[in-house]
C-alpha cells in the first residue's frame, strides 16, 4: 500500500530578530498558522500542522501553486508531508483485538497481574522495529 503524500505551499514571513518566534509561517489553503525559531524550524512546524490537521479533519487535495506575496520580507514554499506515516507516529488510539493464547499463560499471567494489552504492544513494537 503506497503511503498518501501531502503537498501544501506556505508563507514563510521573517520578523524582527528580537522575537523569540521570528518567523510567521501562514498555510493559506489550511487557513493555518505557526511560527518558529529558525527558518528550519518554522518549516518543521508547517509540516507538523498539516500532519496534525490530518489526523482531525480531512485535508482538501494538496495545492501545488504558490501563492502571490507583496510583503518583500516573505518566501513561498512547498512542503510536503507523508500523512499515512504522521499517522502512523501520530495515532494512539486504542483499538479492541480479539486473540487466542493457550489457556496455562492466561492464567499464570492473571496470577502474576500481567497487563496482556501492554506486553503484546511492546513484542508487537519489537518484531516491527519501531
Amino acid at each position: 500500500m503506497m503511503d498518501k503524500i501531502a503537498i501544501y505551499p506556505i508563507i514563510i514571513t521573517k520578523s524582527s530578530d528580537e522575537d523569540d518566534y521570528p518567523y510567521y509561517v501562514e498555510i493559506p489553503d489550511l487557513d493555518g498558522e505557526t511560527e518558529g525559531k529558525t527558518l528550519t524550524d518554522a518549516i518543521l512546524m508547517a509540516q507538523d500542522y498539516i500532519g496534525t490537521y490530518s489526523l482531525e479533519n480531512v485535508l482538501p487535495p494538496s495545492n501545488v501553486n504558490l501563492p502571490k506575496v507583496k510583503d518583500p520580507r516573505a518566501i513561498t514554499n512547498l512542503v510536503s508531508v507523508n500523512i499515512s506515516q504522521y499517522k502512523r507516529k501520530h495515532d494512539h488510539k486504542a483499538v479492541k483485538k480479539t486473540l487466542t493464547i493457550p489457556n496455562y499463560l492466561n492464567e499464570l499471567g492473571k496470577e502474576r497481574g500481567i497487563n496482556f494489552s501492554e506486553v503484546l504492544t511492546e513484542a508487537l513494537k519489537e518484531r516491527l522495529r519501531i
